[in-house]
């Protein structure tokens, strides 16, 4: 039951950020109205059908669950009640290049004895290395959630609280060392060291970047577990917009927003594409945080103006590849991670002039169709590819049946034949009845992304936590951010929380801590 009238709300942009702020902020009183410039919903967590295939077109792995969860519970409901969740066994199938080693594929499963058995399999001694390892990941991922998550940082209160200080000593570490520092001085086998060390990838950045603390993301794959809605990740924005509507929520799509109004330096409302004015008492904009700022701002009113992402890193890129594929696949899980020799070129070639295109690339594969039978007609599979990339719109704009830029297409070729050779899939090629690029270009054009990312700004040190843009702009009253530029960071359990910290904002909760839930009825 919504409070009473809190006033009237426009949040820019449909994704699962902008979404999850009106389903709050409709139930705590105020009458939103979400404003989508695309024809879909769910922005990097979109959808694509054709001849009988439905591909997700970003986030496929289901991970830190109790944020679900608490999201849900906070509008009276559950992600048992909204979502049918399975759990995934294998983790996931990890592969590496075989003109380097004859190792067969690892799978690895979920789980502390299983986890450190395999380590153990592979290098001895590293069992009781990575039980060590996954005992510190889950405390630091406790710490996350309790202490750094969910502050807003409007002050620094959280960050001086006394049972904090105390591990200082603790944290100090983990905070000045990179995530591929700490795991290479646990672990000797290269593997081992990659399947610690890829979960860098879904922060945005490098291990050779961001700080050892995100070593707490192992915690989530090999101790907590890895889920899947079924229906694909479309099921979970499709929650959350019907959670939005219950409580009163307006959304439209194809409205975009060219202008956040002001007066007196205090948004008043929105001027659309069509020149149709919105007037609102408060504006939440979950659009990119670049485009926000330097595009739908006046150069004096930007808190984060170009000067200031001259000198931030963005994620990298993406190159993706949707592909439908005649007969079966049993060679892939649903979750399937190729890791080159050349670990550490690969991210080099992302993050360091003069960038490039790996080849051999280390790579993603999600076979949904593993799990669920409607995401691909009968006795065929699906199949979504990403490669990470440099993020430079330069490297060209996808397509549909090869029809995408000469070098995107190119890239997507190699990537289609590495996946053959590493795999044991020597007919893949000639089995592809859809495909389908979506490359940088295409990131900047559909979706704004500053640089053509495809995820936000890279978690580095410089990029967390409190270094991590705030969700209300400094120079605008009535104006506040989500999504994955601005607080928390990257992936949909964070833009979750975003969203919750305009809540929190509003409500002068400096807790650092989520907000407690409603008792169900």
């Amino acid at each position: 039951m919504a409070e009473q009238d809190k006033g009237t709300a426009v949040v820019i942009g449909g994704g699962i950020a902008g979404l999850a702020t009106a389903a709050l902020l409709s139930a705590e009183g105020w009458t939103v109205t979400v404003l989508e410039a695309r024809d879909q919903l769910g922005g990097r967590a979109g959808s694509w059908e054709h001849e009988g295939f439905r591909f997700d077109t970003g986030p496929s792995w289901y991970l830190m669950p109790e944020v679900f969860d608490h999201f849900f519970r906070m509008l009276g409901t559950s992600a048992a009640d909204e979502l049918d969740l399975v759990r995934l066994d294998p983790a996931y199938r990890v592969y590496t290049d075989p003109s380097m080693s004859a190792d067969a594929p690892i799978d690895v499963r979920t789980g502390r004895a299983e986890a450190t058995a395999l380590f153990e399999s592979i290098e001895p001694g590293a069992g009781a290395k990575l039980d060590a390892y996954l005992d510190s990941a889950a405390d630091a991922y406790e710490l996350s959630v309790s202490r750094f998550l969910y502050d807003t940082y409007e002050t620094t209160a959280g960050l001086r609280d006394p049972q904090l200080l105390k591990r200082a000593g603790q944290l100090a570490p983990l905070l000045t060392k990179t995530l591929a520092g700490y795991v290479d001085k646990r672990f000797t086998d290269q593997r081992l060291r990659q399947i610690l060390e890829y979960p860098a990838v879904f922060l945005g950045g490098s291990p050779y970047g961001v700080p050892s603390l995100y070593h707490l993301m192992s915690h989530l794959d090999l101790d907590d577990g890895v889920l899947y809605p079924r229906g694909g990740f479309v099921e979970v924005i499709r929650a959350v917009e019907r959670l939005a509507r219950a409580h009163g929520a307006t959304i439209r799509t194809g409205a975009e927003v060219m202008e956040i109004t002001t007066t007196d330096a205090v948004a008043t409302g929105v001027r659309l594409s069509d020149g149709t004015r919105i007037p609102a008492d408060l504006v939440v904009s979950t659009a990119d945080l670049h485009h926000t700022e330097t595009t739908l701002l006046p150069p004096e009113l930007q808190t984060y103006p170009q000067k200031w992402w001259d000198k931030r890193v963005p994620s990298p890129g993406a190159l993706l590849l949707l592909l439908g594929v005649e007969g079966e696949l049993p060679q892939l899980a649903h979750h399937t991670l190729l890791f080159a020799s050349k670990w550490r070129e690969n991210f080099e070639d992302i993050f360091d002039a003069p960038t490039r295109i790996s080849d051999p690339a280390s790579l993603y594969i999600c076979r949904p169709s593993a799990t669920d039978d409607d995401v691909a007609p009968a006795g065929s599979e699906n199949l979504f590819v990403l490669v990470p990339v440099p993020a430079d719109p330069g490297i060209g704009h996808g397509g549909v049946d090869g029809d995408g830029d000469p070098a995107v297409e190119t890239a997507a070729d190699h990537v289609i034949q590495q996946i053959s050779q590493w795999c044991g899939i020597p007919d893949l090629a000639e089995r592809i009845t859809v495909r389908r690029t979506i490359a940088p270009g295409d990131f900047e054009t559909d979706l704004h992304s500053w640089r053509g990312n495809s995820l936000g700004l890279a978690h580095t040190l410089g990029q967390s936590a409190v270094f991590r843009p705030r969700n209300a702009s400094r120079k605008v009253r009535n104006l506040s951010y989500a999504g994955t530029s601005a607080l928390p960071g990257i992936g949909l359990p964070m833009c979750l929380i975003s969203a919750e910290l305009v809540l929190k904002r509003l409500r002068g909760d400096r807790s650092p801590g989520p907000l407690a839930e409603p008792a169900r009825v």
